[in-house]
């Protein structure tokens, strides 16, 4: 039985950008088995895990992340080598310069490369101090004409992703890529293997899914299957323990998961997600009870594949939850695996009293 920070150390290291989740779809697929009854994947790449419960009347609740990460495109190959690319996703082009990346083949293989940065010692002062766009930016494999590109099996459209790392840090830290999400992926596998002992009232569907950093949209594929009346979206949150967003947000790593309160993307989006009441009030009734330390987080700016599955069927009433992390969506995010142990406790005391009677209508 792996220990938490096992499973995410697993999942960090394996590569999967929006639309290419195969590789992490098949091993939460492997570790789910362990302790699911029904594991599947579906036409677009979701992972779905069924728990049943017993008796009568069930409700159906859902709990997922996703499984992708965000990433890049090749979008153009120089004659010389050199390999432009454009973005996949949210990525601050702050952090690209002098990056380790891995570009994926159109056989599968992952390729190594390197954002270059001009040379310290030939840059201007202005252009010292200036954030270079993505589309001005080359990225060396290493070699020497167009064609060598595409015989090493890199052409237009491959995608690519920050070179996986994971590296531990002080205490219960770590840091490295794609913590967003593939902490919500270790905590799946950490219900599973808690609900498996429960005896439950209601059916628990565990979904990995894919496209979030892409479009938000593959929970809603996810849920016209499962048909959920409710619906737990597991995500990070932005850390308010660091200097620079201190004065934003309250919630810190290793104080426990987060409940999602509010949160709204009105930057061409507008959506949003306000988190159902009677699940607001069984999240807090649950982490009372258990004893399980839990933070508020509300925010702006940030959006999670439950705006969308909400509005699936006649509705479906979701809440966010998720935990702390630092410089979310670069390469060196931050979290501490002690809030993923105590997220996935929340979600399965909110699961072991949900009953047939009740009720997540608003009025």
């Amino acid at each position: 039985m792996k220990e938490i920070q096992t499973v995410l150390e697993d999942y960090m290291l394996t590569p999967a950008p929006s639309g290419y989740e195969k590789e992490m779809a098949y091993k939460l697929k492997r570790d789910l088995q362990e302790y699911c009854e029904e594991v599947r994947l579906d036409k677009i790449g979701n992972c779905i895990a069924k728990i049943s419960g017993h008796g009568n009347n069930k409700k159906r609740l859902m709990i997922f992340g996703h499984m992708d990460s965000l990433g890049f495109v090749v979008r153009k190959i120089e004659k010389d080598g050199f390999i432009q690319m454009d973005r996949l996703g949210g990525v601050p082009e702050k952090v690209l310069p002098g990056l380790e990346v891995s570009i994926r083949t159109e056989d599968g293989d992952w390729i190594m490369g390197v954002i270059g940065n001009k040379s310290h010692h030939a840059s201007t002062a202005e252009e010292k101090c200036k954030v270079d766009p993505v589309t001005s930016l080359l990225v060396d494999i290493g070699a020497e004409s167009e064609s060598q590109v595409n015989e090493m099996g890199i052409y237009i459209g491959c995608p690519a992703i920050y070179a996986p790392r994971f590296i531990k840090l002080a205490g219960t830290r770590i840091t490295g890529t794609a913590v967003d999400n593939r902490g919500a992926c270790a905590c799946l596998v950490e219900i599973a293997k808690c609900l498996k002992r429960e005896k439950l009232a209601c059916d628990v569907f565990l979904v990995g899914t894919v496209w979030e950093e892409f479009n938000l949209r593959g929970a809603m594929i996810a849920a016209r299957t499962i048909r959920p009346d409710m619906a737990v979206s597991l995500d990070v949150t932005l850390a308010g323990d660091t200097h620079d967003l201190s004065t934003k947000y309250s919630d810190c790593l290793g104080k426990g998961g987060c409940v999602g309160f509010y949160s709204f993307h009105g930057r061409g989006t507008l959506n949003g997600t306000l988190a159902n009441e009677p699940l607001l009030r069984l999240a807090k009734q649950a982490a009372k009870e258990e004893k399980i330390p839990f933070q508020r987080f509300a925010g702006l700016g940030i959006l999670t594949d439950a705006a969308y599955l909400q509005l699936e069927g006649d509705g479906v009433a979701c809440i966010e939850m998720g935990f702390p992390a630092r410089y979310t969506h670069t390469p060196v995010e931050v979290c501490d695996y002690r809030d993923l142990e105590n997220l996935a406790k929340l979600c399965c005391a909110m699961a072991e009293r949900i009953t047939p009677e009740f009720q997540t209508d608003r009025y």
